[in-house]
């Protein structure tokens, strides 16, 4: 089938690789020239795509198929014909088999088969409420990917190799996890991929197949007529209620298996809660009829003129490679058992009891619209009744979710059966969450509606930092459960950050005009005695090409040209680099002197700054504070006597605010 490779599909999918071969088709690896994104290509072989029926039939089936959307799903993009080659363009898949996985693991712990088996039935359960059943449920058809999630493929493929009537090499791999009723032929329903389900989660916790034989006839036979070994006598660590909900969705019996997937997935939830859960299940003895009065397994093997023996040793050592069964004349042979079955049935109901009118079966009413049902002529020997209506995730409005009494139950023409009908899923209404905090919103969103939540942050100049801007969907929407809400969070104005301009040296007048022109605010403004030219700037509130915020308050001081602000760093009078003696009433002087401790002691003098009220002025010494008093402006100066030996720095700080910083050596 590699003459495919390097082909362009339809102008559009070109053919990669080949990725996998089964009996009815090859998967190709392909790139999808529109979408510019990786894809399977499934191209059925030649001897299916020369059947116009089964092109047909495969065309109406895979349209349906590419309606499922689930996660446990693999998805169908498109189903197409291209120069008489039909394939299937599918979701390309980065993984393995669960196959190939178990293959590699053995035996898997009962955590992780729980954890995949929950996900193959939220798959099929999806399905199922779409009115599609698998048929071939099996490890091969499942995909599990690095993330540790499945997904299942090939829906609905199934019924079309059984329609071919051939049972090829690759059957011996799906006849290991076929239901009883599959097997025989009959029609079957949901509960035939309950059943594989029940085989896959069976191998899962065993490491082996319930049933082994050397041909697919065989193995086919057992799962009619024979019962296996439970899974905890083959592995006695299983929990004793996993073991019963395997065997439960396993039970040849339909009427004891599990109805849906819905119904197998919730039973699996209450052990997941609590693993020593107690679940009942009747181990029913396998009979030719799965449903009717128990009988001994039977073998089939063909005589030496041609025909049909009943033995109990199918696989006789002499003569297995003698014999080659006819599976058309075996399904006939035991469809035909029940048949006759049936008929004499029907006649002792009929003749021996009085002539009295036989009882009738219900029917399966599970998924089924409920006024389409009740208009329906086929139902007419029944009544059916409106027990209540339920919210559902997989039934949608109107179909039926459960019925009493169950299917295929014996009752009286004219019988109730009483159903339970889906209101689809829950509407939750989306309440106004603009103005309220995240908090609340996470609270109100999660707590009390059910939803999930998803926080994002933007800036708002209206609203404030920490409240809801809006929200998506918007209030009054109608949501699921489980559905999520985005909320967007106001981060406060939008800050536009500027650099501070350098100030220091120019005129008062030039600094004022590089803050307004720098998007920035003028702060205060104060007069220092300094020996600077009067009127520039000698000192900023903020440092220069500092980033800050637009429009932040810068303050300045400017020299008034009086004289200066440093100590001599002797004890000689302070006067200007020139030595010229310094003005009267400057801090920059100060008296000295000894004490008996040895430390020279120092009276430096500070002026305090013109305003008004209070002033706490702190003098530190090497970042020790020797000095913290408050006084008022109008004392003018204040003389702050200080101790110390060699060189000492010296802070002064006025309301909190740094004000001056010298060295004084002692």
């Amino acid at each position: 089938m590699e003459k495919y490779i390097g082909k362009l599909l339809d102008n559009r999918y070109e053919i990669l690789q080949v990725i996998g071969t089964g009996g009815m088709a090859v998967v190709y690896k392909a790139l999808c020239h529109r979408l510019n994104r990786l894809v399977a290509v499934k191209i059925l072989k030649d001897e299916f795509s020369k059947d116009e029926e089964f092109r047909k039939r495969l065309h109406a089936e895979s349209h349906a198929i590419a309606m499922l959307s689930h996660p446990n799903i693999v998805a169908v993009y498109d189903v197409s014909r291209s120069n008489s080659i039909e394939y299937i363009v599918m979701e390309l898949m980065d993984g393995m088999t669960l196959k190939q996985y178990m293959d590699r693991k053995g035996i898997l712990s009962w955590k992780e088969a729980l954890h995949f088996v929950t996900q193959i039935l939220k798959a099929l359960s999806h399905a199922h409420s779409k009115g599609i059943i698998h048929r071939d449920i099996k490890p091969h058809n499942i995909m599990l990917l690095r993330d540790g999630s499945l997904k299942v493929t090939d829906f609905g493929i199934a019924r079309f190799t059984a329609a071919q009537g051939t049972l090829s090499k690759e059957a011996l791999g799906s006849v290991h996890y076929i239901s009883p009723e599959q097997a025989k032929g009959s029609n079957i329903d949901a509960r035939t991929d309950i059943y594989s389900v029940g085989v896959v989660l069976y191998e899962m916790l065993t490491g082996r197949l319930p049933y082994e034989g050397d041909t697919p006839v065989s193995i086919a036979i057992q799962h009619i007529n024979s019962m296996p070994l439970t899974p905890r006598e083959l592995n006695p660590d299983i929990p004793k209620a996993l073991e019963a909900i395997t065997m439960k969705a396993m039970n040849p019996s339909l009427k004891q298996r599990y109805a849906s997937a819905e119904e197998m997935l919730n039973e699996l939830e209450e052990f997941r809660k609590n693993p020593n859960i107690q679940i009942e299940y009747e181990r029913t003895p396998a009979t030719v009829n799965s449903d009717s009065e128990p009988t001994k397994p039977v073998g089939i093997k063909l005589s030496s003129n041609g025909g049909l023996d009943d033995t109990d040793d199918l696989n006789d050592a002499d003569n297995k490679n003698k014999r080659k069964l006819n599976i058309p004349l075996i399904v006939g042979v035991i469809t035909g058992l029940v048949f006759v079955s049936g008929v004499i049935t029907l006649m002792l109901t009929l003749f021996g009891a009085g002539g009295s009118m036989p009882d009738i079966t219900t029917p399966y009413l599970v998924g089924l619209n409920f006024e389409d049902v009740t208009a329906d002529e086929k139902y007419k020997d029944f009544r059916i009744v409106e027990d209540s209506r339920e919210y559902s995730n997989v039934y949608d409005k109107g179909e039926i979710i459960s019925q009493r009494p169950k299917e295929g139950r014996a009752v009286k023409p004219g019988s109730e059966i009483h159903v339970v009908i889906s209101e689809g899923p829950k509407t939750i209404m989306l309440k106004d969450l603009t103005n309220m905090t995240e908090k609340q919103a996470r609270i109100e969103v999660e707590n009390r509606l059910g939803l999930k939540l998803s926080v994002e942050y933007e800036t708002s100049d209206d609203i404030l930092e920490g409240y809801v801007i809006r929200s998506e969907p918007d209030k009054d929407s109608e949501l699921q459960e489980g559905d999520t809400v985005t909320v967007f969070v106001s981060k406060g104005k939008e800050v536009k950050t500027v650099k501070v301009p350098k100030l220091i040296g120019k005129t008062r007048e030039e600094a004022l005009r590089d803050i307004e022109n720098a998007g920035l605010l003028i702060g205060s403004e104060k007069t220092i005695e300094s020996d600077l030219e009067a009127g520039r700037v000698i000192s900023q509130s903020i440092d220069e090409n500092s980033e800050v915020g637009e429009k932040t308050k810068i303050s300045i001081e400017v020299s008034s040209g009086t004289g200066k602000t440093e100590i001599p760093a002797d004890n000689k009078p302070a006067g200007d680099s020139k030595n010229n003696p310094p003005d009267t009433g400057t801090p920059t002087g100060g008296q000295t002197g000894g004490t008996e401790s040895g430390l020279a002691r120092k009276t430096i003098p500070i002026k305090l700054p013109s305003t008004t009220g209070d002033l706490t002025v702190v003098v530190k010494a090497n970042g020790k504070v020797v000095y913290n008093k408050v006084h008022k402006s109008s004392e003018k100066t204040v003389n702050v006597t200080i101790e110390g030996k060699g060189e000492t720095d010296i802070e002064v700080y006025i309301n909190n605010i740094l004000f001056n910083e010298i060295t004084v050596t002692f």
